[in-house]
């Protein structure tokens, strides 16, 4: 085995080749972008610093992910499950109080494309691990024990083997097809209604991303509308309050929400897919972080989902600038 600096800085190439990977199984595993961060620096850590009781290179992937399973374990310990707004009540009226925000930690939160998907790969099984981001199926997985969520990751998403998770969770392959059987038992009562949506960011994805910006921009709601499926939903965490379908969507963006006419929205990517980055006039002759919308869209073309994210911090994760300039905006 190499030794001295040599071998340190070999170490930490190969242990940085897995973090994007990495990073993806934490998020599912966890549901929030900034603690899978942490889990995953924290695995890079604990890996680094046992380096040399690591026997061969080719066992660096399966014992990366055995750490980053317990640290993942280990932050999973409390009894709080992260949610979407739609899993917690039926949708509001748009003009009923928002109310006390809920605690971070009580929602799923987004992730930035850039830290979860390859920059390259293979087309489908990049298109299959984005539908696998999707804020429906992450909070899904939440309703799983921790265990039976690393053996579905696993194996469902990262195609691992059944005895190749037995080893790295350290119990049988009888018990691991045991897990996944009742976690795809759970999970098909959620009814995800997974096959709806695209799994790929692709060209009529941006064209339609980049129509909500301009609708979005000018508050044109009759532009905005045409965007929609009649389903429509439209969250805004931290808040509970979620509202569905058109009219009344348009009716909480002219009313509660009224305060955003005349912002500035950046096209992004989350969670496998396309989304926004809104910011409000700051009163000082720019506009300040409000909110990361993930935008959820339908096979027919339409936005399913409009999810408003209220956490300012989220837009240094996702590489956004801390403010736009007045006469640059837009």
């Amino acid at each position: 085995m190499l030794t001295g600096f040599d071998a340190s800085a070999q170490i930490e190439r190969e242990l940085e080749t897995h973090r994007r990977a990495l990073t993806g199984y934490c998020y599912r595993m966890l549901g929030s972008g900034s603690e899978a961060e942490d889990a995953v620096q924290e695995t890079m850590v604990r890996a680094w610093k046992a380096a040399d009781r690591l026997e061969t290179r080719a066992a660096l992937k399966s014992w990366l992910y055995r750490i980053a399973s317990n640290v993942c374990f280990d932050m999973l310990q409390g009894p709080q499950r992260r949610a979407q707004p739609m899993d917690l009540g039926p949708a509001s009226a748009a003009d009923a109080a928002l109310g006390e925000g809920l605690p971070e930690h009580a929602w799923v939160q987004p992730i930035a494309d850039a830290r979860v998907v390859p920059a390259d790969g293979d087309p489908a099984e990049v298109a299959a691990g984005r539908e696998t981001l999707r804020l429906a199926f992450v909070a899904a997985l939440q309703h799983l024990p921790a265990r039976q969520r690393a053996v579905l990751i696993l194996r469902e998403v990262l195609r691992w083997q059944a005895t190749e998770v037995a080893e790295l969770l350290e119990t049988s392959v009888a018990s691991v097809n045991s897990a996944l059987q009742r976690a795809r038992a759970t999970l098909s009562e959620l009814d995800l209604d997974a096959a709806d949506g695209p799994s790929s960011v692709d060209a009529e994805q941006q064209d339609l991303l980049a129509r909500y910006v301009d609708a979005f921009e000018r508050y044109d709601m009759t532009a905005l509308v045409a965007l929609l499926r009649e389903d429509a939903s439209f969250s805004m965490p931290p808040f509970p309050l979620w509202v569905q379908g058109p009219d009344s969507i348009v009716a909480f963006m002219t009313g509660t929400g009224a305060k955003c006419e005349g912002s500035r929205v950046l096209a992004t990517s989350a969670n496998g897919g396309p989304a926004a980055a809104i910011y409000n006039d700051d009163g000082e002759g720019g506009y300040a972080p409000w909110a990361i919308v993930v935008v959820e869209t339908g096979s027919d073309g339409r936005i399913s989902g409009l999810h408003h994210f209220l956490y300012p911090e989220l837009f240094a994760e996702f590489g956004l600038p801390p403010r736009l300039e007045r006469e640059h905006a837009g």
